[in-house]
């Protein structure tokens, strides 16, 4: 019996503080959690310490406020960061995130050559779908590709990068545009780290994909394969990589959060399951399966751990992880999985054409693509073309509250005051001295890491630190698309 099959379960529970996220995991771990994903919360992710002005309202809201290595080894204490793979949702600050994992790790004296883990790391995306970017595209390129290059030979177990299509799914995209925009990203990556200078062998090989897994079961399936098929293609005819290994699709999904209804919210168990079933027939390596409260707040620790026990039961007592490609040979599922993969080659090709993604991006193409394939759903929705149970059909009267969590604002203002606190207790001399070395790296030509690193040892913060980088790249301002 083959037993490959087997995938990394993840659940995200940061948000608030370092020190409440901290529980959260080792309680997930405690229950058979076998992969550790944190989310950040908006300022986080936007590149703003807990205690900026832009921040108000928002720490911890989303995610776990990390500003400082104080917030990191926080929130990493008494994680097995030799056993545990850590997947981090980031992106505009990835650099800066991947930098404080590392600076833990050095304290701990653990080897960063034994470091296992995933970025995001997908700004393009950003860009296309979610907003949650920095500076223009040139630089933040660089930032990726800076990454390569010194996880490459320092922490070489380590994903640099994720590349998502999961965001662009949930604004609206059809399977055949998640596959053909989320290759396309690749493309680029690809494009700007052989540009960079580095050999397409020595990176390619730590590419992840990160998926999402909507509701219709084949076509999920279908997409899955589709996308595997193509990208083996792209690396090996394309891009010339000689090791097999460089052909390979790795990727990690998530099940459909833009399908989760606050209608008949228990439906959602329901739809998970399904579409988790259809991530792992599909060939996912690591799956994240939604709470079923996710549709009005952030998840309860009762609705997290049903969600855990979702995958614990498909992986446990189906079978389903026994045999590698078992949709494979199905006339229907084959048939799809052709239509998708010359759909995205189409769309590929056309992107190409009017001069590749990040032209796409700045003329709106991609974006008004999928504005357009959103409201084109919304009308077979309205239209009942398209059933959603609990929603546009079999609707019941008046329904019973679920249990929701709330985010103490306390949380926020203890935060604020430790990272006051952490403020003055350094030497502001240093800090000073060492934000101007991240401005003269930043309008260099050198790679920015290790001088992140440095400076996050020397106790300058996120914030600080994206404050340098916007003094030098300046920041990105987005065309409206109509």
């Amino acid at each position: 019996m083959y037993r490959g099959r087997l995938w990394t379960m993840r659940q995200y529970a940061g948000f608030g503080t370092a020190e409440e996220s901290n529980k959260r995991y080792k309680m997930l771990l405690g229950k058979g959690q076998t992969g550790l994903s944190v989310a950040f919360d908006l300022p986080t992710q936007m590149g703003y310490d807990s205690d900026d002005l832009m921040s108000r309202g928002e720490v911890g809201k989303v995610g776990v406020a990390i500003s400082s290595l104080e917030d990191m080894e926080t929130l990493l204490r008494d994680i097995p960061l030799k056993q545990v793979s850590t997947s981090m949702t980031i992106n505009a600050t990835a650099s800066i995130l991947l930098a404080l994992y590392i600076c833990v790790a050095k304290k701990q004296k653990i080897p960063l050559n034994q470091l296992k883990g995933t970025i995001q790391n997908d700004i393009l995306k950003e860009y296309i779908a979610r907003g949650t970017y920095i500076y223009p595209p040139k630089q933040s390129m660089r930032l990726i590709t800076d990454t390569f290059s010194f996880c490459k030979d320092k922490v070489p177990q380590w994903n640099t990068v994720s590349i998502s299509g999961y965001h662009i799914r949930e604004a609206g995209a059809t399977a055949v545009q998640e596959v053909a925009f989320t290759l396309a990203d690749g493309i680029t990556y690809v494009q700007a780290a052989l540009d960079s200078g580095l050999n397409i062998d020595d990176f390619a090989q730590r590419l992840s994909f990160f998926f999402n897994v909507h509701n219709n079961f084949f076509e999920e399936v279908a997409k899955f394969r589709a996308a595997r098929r193509l990208w083996a293609y792209i690396m090996r005819d394309r891009f010339k990589a000689r090791n097999p290994r460089s052909w390979v699709l790795r990727f990690h999904s998530q099940t459909a959060g833009v399908s989760l209804m606050a209608q008949q919210p228990e439906n959602n168990v329901v739809r998970v399951a399904i579409q988790a079933l259809a991530g792992v027939l599909g060939g996912t390596q690591s799956l994240h399966t939604n709470s079923k409260d996710e549709a009005v707040g952030l998840p309860t620790e009762a609705a997290a751990t049903l969600a855990l026990r979702t995958q614990q039961i498909i992986a446990s007592e189906t079978g389903v992880a026994d045999v590698v490609d078992p949709m494979g040979g199905s006339y229907y599922v084959e048939n799809l999985t052709n239509q998708i993969e010359e759909g995205a080659r189409k769309y590929i090709s056309q992107i190409e054409k009017l001069g590749g993604v990040i032209r796409c991006i700045e003329s709106g193409f991609i974006q008004k693509e999928i504005q357009n394939s959103s409201y084109e759903f919304q009308k077979r929705l309205e239209l009942k073309e398209e059933v959603i149970v609990g929603v546009n059909a079999y609707q019941e009267g008046a329904e019973s509250p679920i249990p929701t969590l709330k985010i103490s604002a306390t949380l926020e203002k203890r935060q604020v005051v430790r990272l006051k606190r952490y403020k003055k207790s350094r030497k502001q001399k240093i800090v000073r001295e060492q934000i101007e070395a991240l401005r003269n790296a930043a309008a260099g030509t050198d790679n920015l890491m290790p001088v992140i690193i440095t400076a996050l040892e020397n106790k300058v913060t996120l914030g600080e630190i994206s404050h340098a980088f916007r003094d030098v790249f300046g920041v990105h301002k987005e065309n409206v698309v109509i």
